[in-house]
């Protein structure tokens, strides 16, 4: 019997999460077309506002279909308690949830991850600070943007 739910849940849990990665890649696409200043000014207004909860929503489901249901004790710090939001050891697809849950913040990631198709776009309209790991001026330039955003007295998400 549990063999025979497997081979019946495991392909509709397949099909349940392309779909909603679909429609976190159109909800982001949207987020972010035509945006002005692409990447170098915060989102604001509706774009942000989408961004939060449409992938946020998104992603919980997601979790919610592979089987993980989380639940946060506490309050989440806003963004002007914390702008920079701390989340370790960040090695695995566990961190999507952890972004999920404090609103979807901006992250820290490889260059490299924005032009994965599909996951590039919808990580693009969480306007990462992004790492090239071929830049010897990387990490200082990771480091000082980290801190314009901080500084910035909320115009940025958080970062985490």
């Amino acid at each position: 019997q549990t063999l025979l739910q497997g081979i019946i849940l495991l392909p509709l849990r397949a099909i349940c999460i392309i779909f909603i990665l679909l429609l976190a890649w159109l909800s982001a696409s949207i987020a972010t077309c035509c945006q002005p200043g692409r990447g170098f000014l915060p989102l604001k207004g509706w774009r942000r506002r989408m961004i939060q909860t449409t992938l946020s929503g998104l992603t919980r489901a997601a979790y919610f279909v592979m089987g993980f249901q989380v639940k946060v004790k506490g309050k989440v710090a806003s963004l002007l308690e914390a702008p920079i939001f701390v989340a370790a050891p960040h090695s695995s697809f566990f961190d999507a949830i952890i972004c999920a849950l404090t609103g979807m913040p901006s992250i820290v990631s490889r260059a490299e991850n924005l032009s994965t198709p599909v996951f590039g776009t919808i990580l693009s309209s969480l306007q990462p600070v992004a790492v090239s790991r071929q830049d010897p001026d990387s990490r200082k330039n990771t480091v000082a943007e980290i801190t314009r955003r901080a500084l910035s007295r909320g115009q940025w998400p958080q970062v985490i």
